[in-house]
């Protein structure tokens, strides 16, 4: 791997040109590059979702903020509620995992979505799905077949249907997962079923509805299937665990927040590197003058010199009109450099919210002469980007094992915390080169292993106070509440109020996640 080269550099001088400037591309560029990398003609250009959404984003800031529009993309809560009622069923409905067992149930939500749908300019639908090594190849990262809703009657007169058999499962060549002449032909399919623990969610003139895919013989040919097993797997012993220990639970959760960090790069550079286009890095060229060193990128203001302010604000809009929020924006430490985090949930729906965001991103960052790089390490001398996986287990009502204040108020035994964390270091210890495998992958490894971190110690850090804790625990067998000692910090300034630093646990894996 070789250095960074000219398209640091050109992103770099591109920031400092207005904006009127870096997009006066010459026609002949246009229309080279006007519908892609490679293009055989120049066609008229169509609206960009950029120029669709000017009247929104111009209103942004103008007028009071406002969460009118959050989730209306998104089949749950009060949007779905609306929809249902009307076939007699409620949104409290869709919380139970078991709901899909009932064809009566299943006919309702089919209707209430097919309504919602037409209501909402959409008459697609799809199963959508994460296929099996799919990782930093395809765009989007998932998978789809997507079909209309358009029946006819005997006038060859077109209506609106939806069954719940339509929305429950499907059925596709699944052939060529993860390559093909895999199987025989009479063995080729690939069948979907519905995951209730991710929302169905509405883009464009499409429903999504995120499922898991199987073989004719039941092996799994996605990503999902393997993480749902997993988690049963998980929420099993852990329940078995808790009600032996007088703790009456009925199923356990992981919950993550997944940090997305991603490079932002003038389009036109991008088009000048052909290594960047089809490995998503630089594998030659010459450094720039001036990387990170200083520092001077890392958190600073979100300049309008360029189109990633907007691109970013288009980024979060249209995630939070799919439920999906994007809390944190700002710039990371390389040049060009960004990140988003979102609120926390289960490990399920925010893995299909992180991979509907990195969609958004790219094609986002098209329509703002930009091109958003989320392989893990792009370019030589400068960080490269990660996922940081905010981890924790809970309960199916939503407490947070690793809270002991909660734990132990909802539990009344303080014994469970001091137990659940041991078994947490014990499994680090144990299985550490299992969680290694899961995050081996070209890009991955480059970034960490050569790089920038060891990936290869696996190890855990619990702070003084909780190894103190742990310790007396296994040495007395005391019993006790965890109570942090929580530090004063001051400012050395009176007019500065000075603020308690601590938090309920330090419990950080330095295992860091591929970008894509």
């Amino acid at each position: 791997m070789q250095a960074v080269g000219a398209t640091m550099n050109a992103a770099a001088a591109a920031s400092t040109f207005p904006r009127s400037v870096r997009r006066a591309v010459p026609a002949k560029v246009a229309a080279q590059f006007g519908n892609g990398a490679v293009a055989l003609k120049a066609k008229q250009a169509k609206p960009t979702r950029s120029a669709r959404m000017v009247s929104t984003t111009a209103t942004i800031g103008a007028v009071p903020a406002t969460v009118e529009g959050f989730g209306a993309n998104v089949f749950k809560g009060a949007v779905a509620q609306k929809y249902l009622a009307k076939y007699g069923e409620n949104a409290k409905l869709l919380d139970d995992v078991t709901w899909p067992q009932t064809p009566a149930k299943a006919d309702a939500v089919a209707n209430a979505v097919k309504d919602w749908a037409v209501d909402h300019g959409a008459s697609v639908y799809c199963h959508w799905f994460q296929p099996m090594a799919a990782g930093g190849v395809r765009h989007g990262l998932s998978g789809q077949v997507q079909q209309s809703m358009l029946e006819f009657d005997k006038d060859n007169k077109p209506f609106f249907k939806f069954t719940g058999e339509q929305l429950l499962q499907g059925e596709t060549d699944g052939s060529s997962y993860p390559n093909g002449g895999m199987r025989a032909t009479h063995t080729a399919g690939g069948y979907l079923s519905l995951d209730p623990l991710s929302p169905i969610f509405l883009r464009e003139d499409t429903v999504f509805i995120p499922a898991c895919f199987v073989s004719y013989n039941g092996d799994a040919l996605d990503e999902k299937t393997p993480l749902h097993r997993a988690i049963q797997a998980m929420s099993t012993h852990g329940t078995r665990l808790l009600n032996l220990m007088g703790y009456a639970t009925d199923g356990l959760i992981n919950n993550i927040g997944l940090e997305q960090e991603i490079f932002l790069v003038p389009r036109h550079a991008f088009y000048r590197r052909p290594d960047l286009q089809f490995t998503g890095r630089t594998v030659m060229g010459k450094s720039p003058a001036r990387g990170q060193e200083m520092s001077d990128h890392y958190m600073a203001p979100i300049s309008r010199s360029t189109t990633a302010f907007e691109c970013m604000r288009q980024i979060q809009y249209e995630c939070f009109k799919m439920g999906i929020p994007l809390t944190t924006r700002h710039r990371e430490v390389a040049p060009n450099q960004y990140e988003f985090a979102p609120k926390f949930g289960n490990c399920i729906s925010q893995t299909d919210q992180n991979l509907m965001i990195m969609q958004v991103i790219e094609e986002v960052a098209s329509e703002n002469g930009l091109a958003a790089l989320l392989q893990e390490k792009p370019f030589k001398g400068v960080n490269g980007s990660g996922k940081h996986n905010n981890w924790s287990l809970g309960t199916n009502k939503g407490i947070n094992l690793l809270n002991p204040k909660q734990l132990n108020a909802d539990s009344g035994n303080p014994t469970i915390f001091p137990v659940i964390m041991a078994a947490i270091v014990s499994a680090i210890d144990k299985h550490g080169d299992l969680m290694r495998c899961s995050i081996a992958s070209p890009g991955n490894d480059f970034r960490l292993g050569a790089m920038e971190a060891p990936p290869a110690v696996m190890s855990t850090y619990l702070g003084s106070d909780m190894t103190k804790y742990l310790m007396d625990f296994m040495e007395t067998g005391t019993v006790k509440e965890y109570a942090p000692v929580k530090k004063t910090l001051t400012f050395g300034a009176d007019a500065i109020s000075n603020i308690q630093a601590g938090r309920l646990i330090i419990t950080p894996v330095p295992l860091c996640w591929p970008s894509i």
